[in-house]
């Protein structure tokens, strides 16, 4: 049966879109023109409307400087919060740094055995014993430390406040919105708020890491909760359950998963802003890049940042592995292969070694639980004399329960006694290893062979060329010298319009006109110009790969470690391997903004795809369509959502890479913000820092509108 209505609804928009692309049309190339003939000075956005916000905000920062000792703000609050913020960090790095490093290998041993199973044990002492041979093991301790503070505190705020917000709706959209701008907003900008309150160092890396990774933590444990059925919430409360007990008791349990897959975020992001919060005076592996950045010691910097993608590698497969409640215990994997892929099984010598490893596991699996069982009985013996023979029942019950954990914790304390009379020193310099130099001749030979290779026009060097010189160059003069100020305000609003609707395209309107009274609309136009061409790029890369994945599963499979990897690697780290073949300027921030950018663009286009209808599918096949025409007639028009969805994610990662690659002259409002901050000029920082988190605030806003008028008009 047709929908009429549906039909004339999306005439009446189609007749509306037309009118707009035309309006636009006459904005780009046809009002410039009559512009020019007037004798105003459009091209720039007028000085005089400068509202010079930075002089205020510069004078509030003097006047914090002088009055922090006396002031009741910093006496009863900030300097409370940030001493104790100290203490806990000296507290967590003393008891990293003062463990013996053949314990912390163990630890990490077994917490990756008890998340993960043997291969995440494996991988997680591997990434500890690079991080040593490198000779950065206190650096990654002391990153380590401020993570586990950082992430401590979030969880603390986040996971009670998603409660709060799954019990009471006016909560859950009171929070909605700020954690919208919170998620928005690039991490960079969150630095330059915090340095004004808590100084330098790091407090300050910590108090803005805690702020950056607390969406994750409320939304997911909110969802998770909101996610249990309600009929097993009402057959607790039909048994006498308290709101309390129906909380902790059902409640919790069934969503943990998906508060664990909120863990597991919440520690991503926090580790990707610890590392931007070098910047501040942070320390640890930060540090370590951004010297290398600065004095472009490309060894040293990709040295740093081979440590920080083994520890995020480290932390994302040990949270994912409780996220998804596969707690191994030490027999786990009892009949299948532990270590090797599955698909080894047929080898004689893959099955050999897998067989000894079982038989390993089973043997500490048995004297975990004798370890227990003899615990069990020494405490049950106790309870019994006092008469409590079912409190020792239930603890005998709870000690084989927990017969792992037993496990670790006898070893470890016995790997603490063993350390305290033979003490293990630093770590090994046997074990250590440079490749600092191997790496930056590897560079030098980069850059003498590939800037240019032969007399084609391929290489390094004709790829900035390009971009540069056909991409970068021609957008920015366009946006800041032939399209007037007030055109790019009413075409952007124009193409908000088309997307989202008139609400947005007011917000776009009076956001874009807010950042040229802010004085940063030429900085804004050319981070405009660098997001575009990385998008672009971007686009015309994730997109095919993505059609690729979802029409081949041996492309799918190929591709899935390796987006794995991008995806893991903090945005930070892109720009180390990218300035030793690019060097510095606007170029190497698109490169590092198309790799950080790459996984959700490849991967939604391929969900996408793949979700579209077998029915559908099948019924154009029916009708004699070919896999080309049943691709662009079908399958892409359907799954129009989930790719906009990723474009949508491509252009607020592209935005956030484009800001950090300001540390390598990427030029805009990045750079803007970063010179704020190295020279503590807090009002150039907040200006810079308020205009990218408008730019965010649009692009977000209107890529998910038009992703929701796409889905309604498809139903």
């Amino acid at each position: 049966m047709i929908n009429w209505q549906s039909l004339s609804s999306r005439a009446a928009v189609n007749k509306r879109d037309i009118l707009a692309l035309a309006a636009l049309f006459v904005i780009i190339f046809l009002l410039p023109l009559l512009f020019a003939q007037l004798p105003l000075n459009v091209s720039h956005f007028p000085e005089a409307l400068n509202l010079h916000l930075r002089q205020p905000i510069d004078q509030f920062q003097d006047w914090v400087v002088g009055h922090r000792a006396t002031s009741p703000a910093f006496v009863y609050f900030f300097d409370p919060v940030s001493d104790a913020i100290d203490w806990g960090i000296r507290r967590a790095e003393d008891f990293l740094l003062g463990t013996p490093w053949p314990v912390i290998l163990l630890a990490a041993f077994l917490l990756g055995q008890w998340a993960g199973g043997l291969r995440v044990a494996l991988l997680s002492v591997a990434g500890l014993v690079f991080m040593g041979g490198v000779g950065l093991w206190t650096e990654s301790l002391q990153t380590l430390a401020l993570m586990l503070v950082a992430v401590l505190i979030s969880l603390a705020i986040g996971i009670p406040l998603g409660i709060l917000a799954a019990r009471y709706d006016r909560l859950d959209s009171l929070l909605r919105p700020v954690l919208d701008a919170m998620q928005t907003m690039p991490a960079f900008v969150y630095l330059i708020p915090v340095l004004l309150f808590f100084g330098i160092a790091r407090v300050p890396s910590v108090v803005a890491t805690v702020i950056y990774a607390l969406p994750p933590a409320i939304r997911l444990t909110n969802l998770g909760i909101r996610q249990v059925p309600g009929a097993t919430v009402e057959a607790a409360r039909s048994f006498g359950s308290t709101p309390r007990q129906t909380l902790v008791k059902v409640q919790l349990p069934l969503a943990r998963p998906t508060i664990m897959a909120g863990v597991n975020q919440t520690i991503m992001m926090a580790l990707g802003i610890v590392v931007i919060a070098a910047l501040i005076g942070a320390g640890g592996l930060g540090r370590e890049v951004l010297i290398s950045l600065q004095r472009l010691r490309v060894g040293q910097g990709l040295m740093a940042g081979l440590a920080i993608v083994f520890m995020a590698i480290i932390l994302d497969r040990i949270s994912q592995g409780f996220a998804r409640q596969e707690l191994a215990s030490t027999n786990r994997g009892a009949g299948r292969f532990v270590l090797l892929p599955q698909s080894w099984a047929k080898f004689g010598p893959a099955r050999a070694l897998e067989g000894l490893l079982q038989a390993g596991l089973r043997q500490a699996a048995a004297f975990a639980r004798l370890l227990a069982d003899g615990l069990a009985s020494v405490a049950g013996a106790g309870l019994r004399l006092f008469g409590l023979n079912d409190a020792a029942a239930a603890l005998a019950s709870q000690f084989r329960r927990h017969s792992f954990f037993i496990g670790a914790v006898f070893l470890l304390a016995v790997a603490l006694a063993v350390t305290a009379v033979f003490p293990a020193g630093d770590f090994p310099q046997a074990w250590q290893f440079d490749l600092t130099r191997p790496v930056d001749n590897a560079v030098s030979w980069m850059r003498d062979n590939l800037y240019q290779i032969g007399d084609l026009p391929l290489g390094t060097g004709p790829l900035s060329d390009f971009l540069v010189i056909y991409g970068l160059n021609p957008l920015r003069n366009f946006l800041q010298n032939w399209l007037p100020w007030p055109l790019v305000i009413l075409g952007v609003t124009l193409l908000v319009y088309l997307a989202a609707g008139g609400r947005l395209a007011i917000f776009s309107a009076a956001g874009l006109f807010v950042i040229g009274l802010l004085g940063m609309w030429d900085m804004a136009m050319d981070t405009l110009s660098q997001v575009i061409v990385a998008v672009a790029v971007t686009a015309l890369i994730a997109l095919p790969l993505g059609v690729l994945s979802a029409r081949s599963d041996a492309v799918e499979l190929t591709l899935r470690p390796v987006l794995d990897l991008l995806q893991t690697i903090p945005p930070f780290v892109y720009l180390v391997p990218v300035i030793m073949l690019f060097n510095i300027g606007r170029v190497p921030g698109i490169i590092a903004s198309v790799l950080y950018a790459l996984p959700p663009g490849i991967r939604l286009t391929n969900l996408g795809i793949r979700q579209v209808s077998h029915s559908a599918v099948e019924a154009s096949q029916a009708f004699g369509a070919t896999g080309r025409q049943t691709l662009f007639k079908v399958q892409l028009p359907l799954a129009l959502p989930s790719i906009m969805m990723g474009v949508n994610q491509i252009v607020m990662m592209v935005l956030a890479m484009v800001i950090i690659s300001g540390l390598v002259g990427g030029g805009g409002l990045g750079l803007e913000a970063v010179t704020g901050l190295a020279k503590n000029q807090t009002g150039r920082g907040i200006e810079a820092g308020l205009a990218i988190v408008i730019l965010a605030m649009i692009m977000d806003r209107a890529t998910q509108a038009w992703v929701k008028r796409r889905q309604k008009y498809l139903k």
